[in-house]
């Protein structure tokens, strides 16, 4: 039996430099398909999808909101041609009902222990139309190491460094953040994934650079500090969404190797000044994720904050705008306040307004989410704050002779 993995293209958001991390969704999925089914896995956002390769079942995993229009239209052209389709991951959990148009069967939920029963259904002719555990999650003891080998790791570099293997050590979130999903999909439990099963994964991989793509980190204190104090052997160099902001804690993931991590910010306050201070000052970089359109921005409220975010010397910033995802609290809210303008999901990037603003109109919105890129790297743009980013993230390899020989010159990453 074969299948056919397929995570389909999306719009990339407008000024962020574009490059392409190894997606984490499919290599996971892949890992809970059993061995003695044949994988072949395109990445559409690096490489075109073969239509005329043979499969038994053709799984789409997808993501993003704004990726799901690509996938239906990729699976109704793969439905024509006789051949079944499956349809998992985050965007058709919060995209299911519409998703059943256009697929064969749906799963629901997270994979491991689960998908034999598909296979299983295939082979005997009898595939479901939904397969749904949303809420009912595996024993996390089932969670083995992504299955990576489905890659084609030359094709994920930029300017010719290897971009960052995403892994992850828990599921769940016990926070409820308002533009968030994750509630809905992976629940209000911090679920963890035993700290020695995450090590032996991370010792499998000769990809030094690692991406923990947990919701957050600062989950559970003692975890936090037994995890850091497990990675410092490994010498790995990785990036991360929040961590803890305790002396000890950051002590930890500074010596286990902490390269920069993604902060929010969300106004402009001394706490998060001094949390930007405290992780720079341990030589961590700070990446700010900052959300546009909220309730009290105006157009001068935007200019101080992007003023803000220059003073504080942020490494990097990546702007978005409020975007009312499904399944999530500010789209009920929105939703009640009858100010969701449409639900064209193709355009739920992050990038462009898709609701009436509060104290703005929606054009200004959209300008102001251009002057904030455009000012924020006036002096000096993404591309060169990624580099000296890198930059940094060699000078700590050369300390600790885990440098693979990688440099920047001119501009342009080289062997």
């Amino acid at each position: 039996m074969k299948i056919k993995i397929i995570y389909p293209s999306w719009p990339k958001l407008n000024r962020q430099t574009e490059f392409h991390l190894p997606p984490h969704g499919p290599v996971c999925f892949a890992a809970a398909i059993p061995d003695d089914v044949e994988i072949s896995f395109y990445d559409e956002n690096i490489q075109p999808v073969d239509f005329d390769e043979k499969a038994d079942l053709v799984a789409f995993s997808v993501m993003l909101t704004c990726q799901i229009p690509r996938a239906w239209e990729l699976a109704d052209r793969f439905r024509k041609q006789g051949v079944p389709v499956i349809f998992g991951g985050i965007g058709t959990m919060l995209h299911s009902e519409e998703t059943m148009q256009h697929a064969d069967a749906i799963f629901l939920g997270e994979a491991e222990g689960r998908f034999e029963e598909v296979i299983n259904d295939v082979r005997n002719n009898k595939l479901k139309k939904v397969y749904n555990y949303l809420n009912d999650f595996p024993d996390m003891n089932l969670i083995g190491p992504a299955r990576r080998s489905i890659l084609n790791r030359k094709l994920y570099n930029y300017r010719g460094v290897q971009m960052v293997d995403l892994v992850h050590a828990s599921r769940g979130c016990r926070f409820n953040c308002f533009p968030c999903c994750t509630p809905f999909l992976g629940g209000r439990k911090f679920r963890a994934r035993a700290i020695d099963a995450v090590v032996r994964e991370l010792e499998q991989l000769d990809n030094n650079r690692l991406f923990f793509v947990d919701n957050s980190l600062a989950q559970d204190d003692e975890w936090e500090k037994e995890l850091f104090k497990a990675l410092i052997p490994l010498k790995k160099k990785w990036i991360s969404h929040p961590i803890k902001d305790d002396d000890e804690i950051l002590d930890l993931a500074a010596e286990a190797g902490c390269w920069y991590v993604y902060q929010a910010v969300f106004d402009t306050s001394d706490h998060i000044r001094r949390r930007v201070k405290r992780l720079k000052e341990r030589g961590i970089g700070v990446e700010g994720t900052i959300i546009l359109g909220m309730d009290d921005h105006d157009e001068d409220y935007i200019k101080r904050l992007v003023d803000f975010l220059l003073e504080i010397e942020l490494d990097l910033a990546e702007f978005t705008i409020l975007t009312p995802f499904p399944h999530t609290p500010i789209r009920a809210d929105l939703e009640k306040q009858k100010r969701i303008l449409h639900n064209d999901w193709l355009h739920y990037t992050g990038a462009e307004v898709v609701f009436q603003p509060a104290k703005m109109s929606v054009d200004a919105l959209q300008k102001m989410f251009f002057y904030a890129w455009d000012t924020f790297y006036r002096d000096c743009s993404q591309n060169l704050q990624m580099a000296k980013l890198f930059l940094k993230v060699i000078e700590k390899e050369k300390a600790d002779g885990t440098y693979k020989g990688s440099r920047l010159r001119r501009g342009r990453w080289t062997k």
